[in-house]
């Protein structure tokens, strides 16, 4: 079998914030990798630290964060490491990033012409003649009908969906090899969401990118993941294939999230997740799920879990895991999930 090629290693990346009330713990000590051509969603509620997580590989963090230790590895470069100078030369020809809200991503009082230009040109070498031909390539290229016409429009001319492919289209016009994805749908309607979805596959396939995709909706990225990392209160508690998470899920977690998906089948109410996320200024000394899980053991509120090995892809940190703990299963509703999506199509495909 051969070794696929790996382009990104992020290893015990930590990363805090100095508020007023002191600081607080938004990413801790999470790793993982990505491998060239896959999609790697990392999903978790508002808060769990995943758009943190991707912020730092792109090198944007506010002002106030502090990376308290990690690194992360790009083809070898600790980008980390490197001063904002040099770090510019990844940005945007290596990475690029296509952000949650495309209203407050693009320059409301600046032409979609000028602002696709303006990337190319700062990212690289190139005639304003050129810059304009590949800007109008790149528009057709992500689906916009009459590109000259768009080009010379500014952004509140355009609706959502069109707002959002010119945002992509901006994360595209260096041709980077991996492109992060932070919540891209979050602000369209169903029907422009499933356009965008589709059109982000479209484009992974035709130009064999590597894709981080982080969101809040385990829904979303059913058919889009290769694998996925779920991340609670700034760690991650479960990692492993689409396959092994939406089939096999381990953590209770993992189990809630799931449960909270609609679906035209469910016939069983939906379940919310009680409770809040902890306050991280002073993140709890054991798993920080311990007080929204109902099958929380003594144990949960006084250490944190490893990452227990289920498979030699498939990881989760809960005691349940424990070869001492009680056996427990997912609730009805998720088992139900499981058997529709196994009858309805077999193994998930997010190729």
């Amino acid at each position: 079998m051969e070794e696929k090629e790996k382009i990104l290693q992020v290893k015990n990346l930590t990363i805090s914030f100095r508020t007023g009330g002191g600081m607080v713990r938004a990413v801790r000590d999470i790793s993982f990798d990505l491998y060239k051509g896959e999609t790697l969603a990392i999903v978790g509620e508002s808060g769990s630290g995943k758009s943190v997580t991707a912020r730092s590989l792109m090198g944007i963090l506010a002002p106030n964060a502090v990376v308290d230790g990690g690194s992360i590895l790009y083809e070898d470069t600790d980008l980390l490491k490197l001063p904002e100078s040099e770090f510019h030369r990844y940005r945007g020809n290596k990475l690029g990033m296509i952000f949650q809200d495309p209203l407050s991503s693009l320059n409301p009082i600046m032409k979609v012409g000028k602002q696709l230009t303006e990337s190319m040109r700062l990212n690289g070498k190139i005639s304003r003649k050129d810059a304009k031909a590949r800007a109008l390539e790149l528009l057709a290229g992500v689906g916009i009908s009459d590109p000259e016409r768009r080009y010379n429009q500014y952004p509140f001319e355009l609706s959502g969906g069109m707002r959002q492919r010119i945002v992509i289209a901006i994360a595209l016009s260096a041709n980077p090899d991996l492109l992060i994805c932070d919540e891209p749908t979050t602000a369209l309607d169903v029907t422009i969401q499933a356009q965008i979805l589709e059109l982000i596959n479209s484009i992974k396939r035709e130009r064999q990118l590597s894709v981080i995709f982080i969101t809040h909706d385990m829904g979303v990225v059913a058919n889009m993941a290769d694998r996925i990392a779920v991340m609670y209160a700034g760690k991650i508690v479960e990692y492993g294939t689409a396959d092994e998470i939406f089939y096999h899920p381990a953590h209770p977690y993992t189990w809630a999230l799931l449960a909270s998906i609609p679906d035209l089948d469910t016939k069983e109410k939906l379940e919310s997740i009680p409770g809040t996320p902890p306050n991280m200024l002073f993140p709890p000394k054991g798993d920080a799920f311990a007080a929204r899980n109902k099958y929380a053991m003594a144990i949960d509120f006084e250490e944190q879990p490893p990452l227990f090995q289920i498979s030699p892809t498939h990881y989760a940190a809960t005691w349940l895991l424990h070869p001492n703990a009680p056996k427990v299963d997912p609730p009805e509703i998720v088992t139900q999930r499981i058997r529709r999506m196994q009858k309805l199509g077999g193994e998930l495909d997010g190729n």
